[in-house]
């Protein structure tokens, strides 16, 4: 781990120009300020940055908005994508009277879960390791203007583009919903998902694996899991990265959860342990090899899931993957090895391996205010004993119906989740890991989305309704 004392020697080893500071936003959107590299020094580290917290989304208003950037030394990397040598520095957002981490900060959030999980005394490491799925297109196009609003999408890779009349049309193309682990030419995305695997692991993110995914386009890398605040970092390094290859490879990515309609939808399943001591607190002698602090964690996941879904799958367009009777997993139950449960106990190679993956999240998820919410969640389920029952061990997308009654699932639509979230918090505010202020500012924000979604007309309704 880099100290202040590693950075400035990295500084005049690399002959840094630029010095890079990032954070992230409540959507999880990444922002940044650079400024040249001289003069950086011990104080620096201590000060921070200023910058003006008005002009981001649902934080602070014009009249209170000065507010500092504290560059965390641990994250320091050299920026692969710069024509200038560039330092990039993971900050937190601090408040400048108190000193003291933003509330509605997502970095802050994440580093105050990891301190409450150690306050609790029932562990003193979370680990996290997603696996966020996107799509690579050739190009977009779209337009919300009220009297042609379109989208499309442009992608040799595609089944479609096999219609095209064209004599250089090489023929070699995944089939519909076919994309899952072909060899080239069909998978046309090795050499990108390679270079952006060589570019992650200079960053210090360690890759374990790349592969396509089902749709036509869609692809996954997969990273090794760490402690919450820095997997959620490295997260962020990943999606930046694919951004910026895409880019250079006259591509572009998205991690849009349903970006095209009849194509398999990008998730972001979650594997999750608690551990203490260097000890793995999920292993134990009962269902699938778990301990009871794990099936309770399980159960705080599950009773709070409706919530949890307002900060897991944040966005409208979340909801258009989530649908009952497809493939992504609706139903909130758990299960060995059964991918059509939302809550999976994957095969370990070893007990230390031993985890729960959560299924129903979605790449559009802020990861620091999702990682958080989900050991939340957890921890509220270990501190109240809450058992999930039995573990279903059937495909859960071919029940009869007195069956499938009997199993709840998860919000059915932002809006739903939204409400959940109003009518079920406290389990996140403990501690004062999220605060009130933070989660009535993510609320009053997603339902601007929720409502501007209600107002759009979409083409597909004028298919439905417009000769009626």
């Amino acid at each position: 781990m880099r100290t202040v004392d590693d950075v400035i020697a990295l500084i005049a080893e690399e002959d840094v120009q630029f010095i890079d500071l990032r954070f992230t936003d409540l959507k999880g959107k990444e922002h940044h300020l650079s400024f040249p590299a001289q003069g950086v020094d011990e104080d620096f580290f201590e000060d921070g940055k200023p910058f003006d917290g008005s002009s981001i989304a649902a934080w602070k208003s014009i009249d209170s908005s000065d507010m500092l950037l504290k560059p965390d030394p641990s994250t320091a990397r050299m920026d692969p994508f710069r024509e200038h040598k560039t330092l990039v520095l993971t900050c937190d957002v601090i408040e400048p009277d108190t000193g003291a981490g933003y509330s509605r900060d997502p970095r802050s959030i994440a580093r105050r879960a990891e301190n409450y999980l150690k306050s609790t005394g029932i562990g003193d490491a979370a680990y996290f390791g997603p696996e966020p799925e996107f799509y690579v297109f050739d190009g977009v196009a779209f337009s919300t203007e009220p009297h042609q609003p379109f989208f499309k999408v442009y992608s040799d890779e595609s089944a479609w583009s096999s219609a095209i009349d064209d004599p250089a049309n090489h023929g070699h193309r995944p089939g519909h919903q076919g994309g899952y682990l072909p060899v080239p030419p069909a998978d046309s995305f090795t050499d990108m998902r390679a270079e952006a695997c060589r570019l992650l692991a200079e960053q210090g993110v360690p890759v374990e694996i790349h592969h396509h995914e089902v749709g036509t386009g869609q692809c996954e890398i997969g990273t090794r899991f760490s402690t919450l605040v820095e997997r959620a970092d490295w997260t962020q390094i990943l999606k930046y990265t694919l951004w910026n290859v895409a880019r250079d490879y006259g591509k572009t990515v998205t991690f849009m959860p349903k970006p095209v309609c009849g194509m398999a939808g990008n998730g972001m399943h979650v594997n999750q342990s608690i551990w203490k001591g260097g000890q793995n607190l999920f292993i134990g002698t009962g269902y699938a090899g778990l301990s009871d602090t794990a099936l309770y964690y399980i159960g705080g996941i599950i009773a709070h899931a409706k919530a949890l879904n307002a900060i897991t799958n944040p966005t409208t367009n979340s909801y258009k993957r989530l649908v009952p009777g497809f493939e992504a997993p609706v139903k909130l139950a758990y299960s060995a090895c059964n991918r059509s449960a939302s809550i999976r106990i994957p095969h370990a190679i070893n007990s230390k391996a031993i985890r729960v993956e959560v299924r129903f999240p979605d790449p559009m998820a802020n990861s620091y205010l999702a990682f958080s919410a989900m050991l939340m969640a957890g921890l509220d389920g270990i501190a109240r004993q809450i058992h999930p029952g039995e573990a279903a061990d059937k495909n859960l997308y071919d029940l009869p119906p007195e069956e499938n009654r009997k199993i709840a699932t998860i919000s059915a639509s932002l809006d739903e989740a939204l409400r959940a979230l109003e009518a079920d918090h406290d389990f996140l505010t403990k501690g004062g890991v999220f605060s009130d202020d933070m989660l009535e500012a993510y609320i009053a924000m997603k339902d601007e989305e929720v409502t501007r979604l209600r107002m759009e007309v979409s083409p597909a309704e004028y298919d439905m309704y417009f000769k009626l």
